[in-house]
């Protein structure tokens, strides 16, 4: 990687590779023009429109708000306190849409136009303000490159793997791959493997760990490196050990959008037995990887989280190491009956053979196996999501979504807490790490340049088990 990006952090890359849209000027645009051209669609009209309709429009609009903020709340969607502005704007958004179907008769051609011109306009300015909140898309590039599936940072066909070979590249290489999913039947979208420098070294590829790489609910794969800027780290490490880093496998837990599976076998997909059955043999027979699950990590976040470390405690025959990202206790789909119906179908019995703790508990001691747990500390002033009406502060940085986040009646790094204390009991070496911040990408970036030299380490990454220790 070039050297002057080689000790950024990937929010620093990403805000030198691209126009931001968590800050700076371009959100104060949208928003500005977005009021500029509702006015103008309202106008001033005749007296009924401006005392009846206008009123009326208003009113479906916070009517709109309300409904879409208590199903983000009943849903158990938001693990940090939704901003104001963004119910502000979901109900500018709905009112502009009142505005255009309440006044489109008898208004000018013009205005006409000009409503509806409102309602992407508005819209724009409602999703700035989620994005906001979320940290999803922190440029307008990487926004557009999600938007039209453009290429990704050093992106490479799996047909063009056998020309690379006997090659140093400068930089890893990211592989498009369709694994199929014939163990598990489970549906799912493109998925991408990461091979660093090493790996195109000599005749044929070196026996190199492996991580897998969860990412959250309404996630797809390639969000870790749009929304996460994972690649610039991934090879700043590699070119610090000489081109030697693991295979990173960034997977697809969901299958589609709003999929929630919690990586578990169910009415929502065979989630877990894809993971297990169909991603990590193909990685060890299409590019040569180790079998050893002392040589395999899971890293997840938010949703990811509980994935990774209920991956490696129900299968440390083929895990060794988990990272768990602000996860929860165990999967949840809403309140524990909720979870065995959405999740299991009913079955009772899934909930605790997927659950992490009664899993470490019933597995007795392990042997080998350790875990990171980290987590967000709210600032000071925050407050929970079981306190989630009322004021709320505005922090200016990203708050979050998504997280699952559903043990409301305790703070957000209580799982955490609670399934460190059960894995140590059963001999699995763990350790919890708290940060000022919220549930965001940019959180889940830096927890995971935080944990790397941990990993690479842990997963026997050769040249650097020693820091393990």
């Amino acid at each position: 990687m070039p050297p002057d990006t080689a000790t950024l952090t990937p929010a620093e890359y990403q805000a030198h590779h691209g126009l931001s849209v968590l800050g700076g000027w371009l959100p104060v645009v949208i928003d500005v023009v977005a009021v500029v051209v509702l006015c103008a669609a309202i106008g001033w009209r005749t007296r009924r429109w401006r005392l009846l309709w206008v009123p009326l429009c208003a009113v479906i609009g916070v009517g709109g708000a309300l409904i879409a903020r208590t199903f983000v709340d009943d849903e158990g969607l938001a693990s940090d306190p939704s901003p104001l502005r963004l119910w502000l704007w979901t109900a500018v958004f709905v009112g502009s849409a009142a505005v255009a179907v309440v006044g489109w008769r008898g208004a000018r051609w013009w205005r006409r136009g000009v409503s509806l011109l409102a309602i992407p306009l508005t819209l724009l300015a409602a999703l700035s303000a989620l994005n906001q909140w979320v940290g999803y898309y922190p440029t307008v590039q990487s926004a557009w490159g999600a938007v039209t599936a453009g290429p990704l940072p050093d992106q490479t066909a799996l047909a063009d793997l056998p020309a690379q070979r006997n090659t140093v590249p400068a930089t890893g290489r990211l592989v498009q791959v369709s694994i199929p999913s014939d163990a598990s039947g489970f549906t799912h979208r493109d998925e991408y493997v990461y091979l660093p420098p090493a790996w195109f070294a000599g005749p044929t590829p070196p026996k190199l760990p492996v991580v897998m790489m969860i990412a959250g609910e309404f996630n797809t794969p390639a969000d870790w490196m749009r929304s996460g800027a994972v690649m610039p780290v991934i090879d700043d490490y590699a070119h610090n050990h000489g081109g030697v880093a693991p295979i990173f496998v960034f997977v697809d837990a969901g299958g589609r959008f709003n999929n929630d599976t919690e990586c578990v076998d169910g009415p929502r997909g065979n989630a877990a037995d894809h993971l297990t059955k169909d991603v990590r043999p193909y990685v060890i027979s299409q590019f040569g990887a180790s079998t050893a699950p002392a040589d395999w990590g899971v890293v997840g976040w938010s949703m990811g989280g509980t994935c990774a470390i209920d991956l490696t405690v129900m299968h440390p025959d083929l895990f060794g190491t988990f990272v768990d990202i602000a996860g929860d206790h165990g999967p949840t789909a809403g309140t524990k009956d909720q979870t065995i119906e959405r999740l299991y179908g009913g079955a009772a019995a899934q909930w605790a053979a997927y659950d992490p703790a009664t899993v470490m508990r019933a597995h007795g001691p392990y042997d080998g196996v350790s875990g990171w747990f980290e987590d967000t500390a709210k600032p000071v002033g925050a407050v929970s999501n079981s306190t989630q009406h009322g004021n709320h502060p505005q922090p200016a940085s990203p708050l979050g979504f998504g997280g699952h986040d559903d043990w409301r009646d305790t703070d957000e790094d209580h799982a955490a807490q609670d399934l460190c204390a059960v894995a140590q009991g059963v001999h699995i070496d763990c350790s919890v790490h708290t940060v000022t911040g919220y549930h965001t990408w940019q959180f889940a970036a830096h927890a995971f340049t935080d944990t790397l030299p941990w990993l690479t380490a842990r997963v026997h990454t050769p040249a650097t088990a020693a820091a393990a220790d």
